[in-house]
């Protein structure tokens, strides 16, 4: 029997499965890494993490005896998207990775728009958000001048770790297609981009298909994890092209709710030469020459925790949620907004922030546990809305990954906020699956991914929605679309709040007090 790795560099952790022929999970580890805020709105990591978290999760299964090292054929990758690895000319990292979440770029997402115009919509298709690779790239330009001079290449977060254990810099069309620097028409770097903003197209990496090999293993890494140095070594995709791999999404009619850190909402494109008027992301699939559509609340899962951290730190996730269901739909008139780190969709505002709306004497715990769900469920629904209008999709039925996909509660909640069917996979390993599923692909296992998910993939549960339950939240969720709007101004006004230090309200108030006596003096 053969096997391949699965290889998920997720925002908090490296995950990595060991998968068969037959499509069985025989092995996983997965280790954590940690995230630094080194400002406000700032998101960074050490790229040096995630290579140390992948070869001692590999060194795990391998160490468990479950497979010899010359069974393995081959491994591939899902990577968290957009974020930013500068290179030196020897490979080496120059400053921490800038990640998909830090949305320090707002300045540098209005220079995009004003020096691209309509050829933003023509050329790469995606809207400018502080997201994505090349505002990352302008602002470090920008701010950190001596830097960016010795940079010669930039890499996505899995390019780089498949860097470390190949020796080889490739980027593939997934995400390549989440820079702003890949036209999606020709599957190539737009050189018009990188002219009108003063880029040397030569800092892209050379680009490839996301089950092209890129290489084998290298010595010192087969010697770390156990591999063999003939394992080969496939591009992989972007997080959320190999979690519609993972969760089976091929094909047009469904709909993928996928729900981490960030949210996301995503349907299958037949097409790249469409015009979604930047209204929806739009990314090469890890499928050859398919495509996707895509919607992203910045905090989902994030809300969530965050929550539970807040307000029932001792409590596990399951004990906190253990009592949602006895609450109605709607949360009797309680409404969260999970803009607690800005929103990228449908909203790009980097100022918003969260709100719970309505809330009364009556409520307890368990609507606010309720309401956190339903709202990151409601901003997933602004991307199905869009979809369905901007995007002219028919979507019916769901497949929910992901945090949202481990609570039957939830996965109601989503089939009546949807008011579609919703669907629960037998074995949710999300983008590690589609990873694997690539690398399957690589080393010629089937004929076609259709084949090879067919053996992967398996569906466990249907929610279907409740009439009465949908009607509850069509009201609550035309309500919850007026809160930005309502909250827009205020948040505004409290942002300079938000960086105040005790030390500063210490010297106001310190200051205060001199000028009093001053005046009582004269």
């Amino acid at each position: 029997m053969k096997y391949v790795l699965g290889v998920d560099l997720g925002t908090s952790a490296v995950k990595v499965i060991l998968v068969n022929q037959l499509g069985e999970i025989k092995g996983e580890a997965t280790r954590p890494y940690p995230l630094s805020h080194p400002a406000p709105g700032y998101s960074e990591q050490n790229a040096e993490d995630w290579v140390t978290g992948t070869i001692e999760s590999i060194k795990e299964i391998m160490d468990s005896g479950v497979v010899n090292a010359a069974d393995i054929e081959g491994l591939s990758f899902s990577g968290q998207m957009h974020g930013l690895v500068l290179v030196d000319e020897a490979g080496t990292p120059l400053r921490p990775a800038i990640l998909w979440n830090d949305v320090r770029t707002t300045a540098q997402c209005q220079k995009i728009k004003e020096v691209m115009g309509e050829e933003l919509t023509a050329l790469v298709k995606n809207p400018a958000l502080e997201g994505f690779t090349l505002p990352k790239i302008l602002w470090v330009q920008e701010h950190e001048p001596e830097t960016f001079a010795k940079a010669t290449q930039f890499l996505l977060p899995k390019d780089y770790l498949s860097y470390r254990l190949t020796g080889a810099r490739m980027m593939e069309f997934s995400d390549a297609s989440g820079t702003l620097l890949f036209d999606l028409t020709t599957n190539t770097w737009s050189q018009t981009a990188c002219d009108k903003l003063g880029l040397d197209i030569s800092i892209c990496p050379p680009l490839c298909g996301s089950d092209d090999q890129v290489g084998t293993i290298l010595p010192d890494i087969a010697a770390a994890t156990g591999l063999s140095t003939e394992t080969k070594v496939f591009a992989g995709g972007a997080d959320n092209a190999a979690g519609a791999l993972g969760a089976g999404n091929v094909s047009d009619g469904i709909g993928v709710c996928s729900i981490g850190t960030s949210g996301v909402f995503s349907a299958f494109e037949a097409t790249g030469n469409q015009d979604f008027g930047l209204k929806l992301q739009y990314h090469s699939h890890a499928k050859p020459n398919s495509y996707y559509l895509m919607g992203v609340t910045l905090a989902a899962g994030n809300s969530l925790n965050w929550f539970k951290e807040t307000f029932a730190k001792d409590k596990s996730f399951a004990d906190m949620l253990a009592n949602v269901g006895s609450i109605v739909p709607g949360s009797n008139g309680l409404i969260f907004t999970p803009y607690i780190v800005g929103e990228r969709f449908p909203h790009a505002d980097a100022q918003i922030r969260g709100s719970f709306i309505g809330m009364s004497g009556t409520h307890g715990f368990d609507h606010f546990a309720r309401a956190v769900l339903e709202g990151i469920t409601f901003s997933l629904r602004d991307a199905l809305e869009l979809m369905r209008t901007a995007g002219n999709k028919q979507i019916n039925k769901i497949i929910s990954i992901g945090g949202g996909a481990k609570n039957e509660d939830w996965l109601q909640i989503q089939a009546d906020v949807f008011n579609a069917t919703v669907i629960k996979l037998t074995s949710e390993q999300g983008p590690a699956l589609g990873s694997a599923i690539i690398a399957a692909m690589g080393c010629k296992w089937f004929d076609s991914y259709e084949a090879c998910i067919e053996t992967f993939i398996g569906y466990e549960k249907e929610f279907t929605p409740i009439p009465e339950n949908v009607a509850l939240y069509e009201a609550a969720y035309q309500v919850y679309t007026q809160v930005y709007a309502a909250t827009k101004s205020l948040n505004e006004q409290l942002a300079p709040l938000r960086d105040v230090k005790k030390s500063v309200v210490n010297k106001i108030s310190t200051d205060l007090e001199v000028e009093v006596s001053e005046k009582e003096s004269a």
